[in-house]
């Protein structure tokens, strides 16, 4: 499990209560905020609010009633509500996380610039600098261990918490303020006190490969990401393969992922999901590239709207996918305001792939599986796209 800072603990609070794909406790800042099409997100956000199981809702909020006049605080109440609900995916958020939701969503963040992982052995590696953050002007990189932050020792920590720690949510920390990280490097070890920044994510960056290819790397579906793809399709060379690299891609708005299979598809559907016993469906816009040579590369960090876009690019058979089986969360949420005024985000269904697979729980198998990470793997999917070409 892989997340950089600025894809900590959710951040959930959504502006018109859309339907939102989810995976609980880990990464993505804005979650997945899903509709139909771009023409209809209205719509669909209005179906969403009817097509929410009230029961459910009502339970908690009763619940969280409940536990406030046996003088819990509102966040207390809300995460015992939540918690009696029996929700596998349940999450309560405080109501003063919504501008930083927005921020997310935006594609800015609170944090320091790392991306981390947790290792088989409970270590926790530097797996990512972002360019120009304060982590970066530290000097420090990737492959070194984060030890502790402010004192207290990240070894097996989920990674999530260690996220959060990062970007200071527990001490509602804003950009300025300091942490202190305990690293290792090899034999050296160190302590390094660095200031959290208000920080841009490049949520789609581009390179180019000998012979024409290119790589699309998307970090996370955050506003505007799939107007980005297909810019950057305009200026591939004409018929040049792509490899779009969703690994470590923890979701984001699912309009954004259904806009960036409608630039690989030509209309058709991305994937359905269900709301209280009724099926809904997610369409790509017509027009898109269906003849360049196309490569999915993903790993056990490709999550939520990732792996709703990677099981319709391999069901509608426009890509082959490469990596590594993908985290498998398909759980839909729905955001609820509590008494109290803090949010709780419960289930309310799942999405499947166009041909009817439930990914919760299962994740996407790639067509080739590929354990090397980094440059080796994306040299797999250049193989693979030379292959293709070849059979054009």
């Amino acid at each position: 499990m892989s997340g950089r800072d600025l894809l900590a603990q959710p951040r959930r609070f959504r502006r018109g209560a859309a339907l939102t794909l989810v995976f609980a406790s880990v990464l993505v800042a804005g979650a997945a905020t899903g509709s139909f099409s771009e023409s209809d997100r209205k719509s669909a956000a209005d179906e969403a609010r009817s097509a929410v199981p009230a029961g459910h809702h009502e339970d908690v909020a009763r619940a969280a009633e409940e536990a406030l006049a046996d003088g819990k605080s509102p966040m207390e109440a809300a995460e015992r509500a939540v918690s009696r609900s029996g929700d596998r995916w349940g999450a309560v958020y405080s109501q003063g996380d919504y501008e930083e939701f927005e921020e997310a969503l935006d594609g800015r963040y609170t944090g320091v610039g790392l991306s981390a992982r947790r290792e088989r052995d409970g270590l926790i590696e530097v797996t990512g600098v972002a360019p120009g953050s304060p982590a970066a002007a530290a000097g420090i990189r990737p492959g070194d261990r984060l030890r502790s932050i402010d004192g207290e020792k990240a070894d097996g920590r989920p990674v999530t918490e260690v996220v959060s720690r990062l970007r200071g949510d527990a001490q509602d920390a804003p950009a300025g303020t300091e942490v202190r990280l305990g690293l290792q490097r090899g034999t050296r070890a160190w302590t390094e006190t660095v200031r959290r920044a208000l920080l841009s994510t490049d949520s789609v960056s581009v390179r180019k490969l000998a012979g024409g290819v290119s790589v699309i790397r998307i970090a996370a579906f955050t506003k505007g990401v799939g107007d980005l793809v297909h810019a950057a399709l305009r200026r591939a060379p004409a018929g040049a393969g792509i490899v779009l690299d969703l690994r470590g891609n923890s979701g984001g708005l699912v309009t954004e992922a259904v806009s960036t299979a409608s630039a690989f598809l030509d209309g058709g559907l991305v994937a359905t999901y269900d709301v209280d016993g009724e099926q809904q469906a997610l369409h790509a816009d017509p027009g898109g590239d269906t003849t360049r040579p196309l490569v999915a590369l993903v790993d056990g960090g490709t999550m939520s709207a990732a792996e709703l876009l990677t099981g319709a690019l391999q069901d509608r058979g426009r890509a082959v996918v490469v990596g590594s089986r993908t985290f498998g969360k398909g759980s839909v949420q729905m955001p609820s305001r509590l008494p109290g005024g803090s949010v709780a985000e419960l289930t309310v269904g799942h999405y499947r792939t166009p041909s009817g697979r439930s990914v919760d729980g299962h994740g996407i198998t790639p067509d080739l599986e590929v354990t090397a990470r980094g440059r080796k793997a994306v040299e797999r999917a250049e193989t693979v796209l030379a292959g293709l070409g070849d059979s054009d």
